[in-house]
């Protein structure tokens, strides 16, 4: 997922925090969380709703371009079948349906795709605002500076290590669920 402006998940992370230490005075100490939204969006009561969703969406969309599929083979069987009886005028005419069909499939491969996709980003769209409120509301009543995505493999590691004392993921959970029942 990207990130918003409450959660820092570029390689500049390191240098904000650095930054921001500069701007607090030494009397005030800097006091910087860590989140893993990955983990947020697969605990949290929302989180799992939306991944259901979504996986019901591909799948009804899997099912029509499987449905497609398979007419698609039987036509394809049926022309193999007839193709010693038939004059070559019904040959041409038999392979030109084949070829229509195999483009439209084709078309609503590319169709279904862009859905998913577009889906994928609205729903993605929608729950980081919830999760940099949610973020926000945590860091502001620990008195947290900053707040920093740990990243992952499908997203850009910022953080290296961290103690597990730093980690707000499970209070970020409950915030979020509190808000978003």
């Amino acid at each position: 997922m990207r990130a918003g402006i409450t959660v820092i998940t570029s390689g500049v992370a390191a240098l904000a925090v650095l930054f921001l230490a500069g701007l607090v005075s030494a009397a005030e100490p800097v006091k910087v969380g860590v989140i893993q939204q990955r983990v947020i969006i697969e605990q949290t009561r929302a989180g799992k709703r939306t991944i259901e969703g979504l996986k019901e969406f591909q799948a009804s969309r899997q099912r029509i371009i499987a449905a497609d599929d398979e007419e698609l083979k039987k036509l394809e069987a049926a022309l193999k079948s007839q193709e010693g009886g038939l004059s070559e005028t019904e040959k041409k005419n038999k392979q030109e349906q084949f070829r229509a069909k195999f483009e439209n499939y084709q078309r609503r491969i590319q169709e279904f795709n862009r859905e998913i996709q577009q889906k994928q980003q609205e729903v993605t769209g929608e729950f980081q605002k919830k999760i940099d409120e949610a973020v926000q509301a945590v860091a502001e009543k620990g008195g947290y500076t900053a707040v920093l995505d740990e990243g992952g493999v499908a997203s850009i590691q910022v953080v290296l290590y961290a103690h597990p004392s730093v980690s707000l993921t499970d209070q970020v959970i409950k915030e979020f669920d509190r808000r978003n029942k």
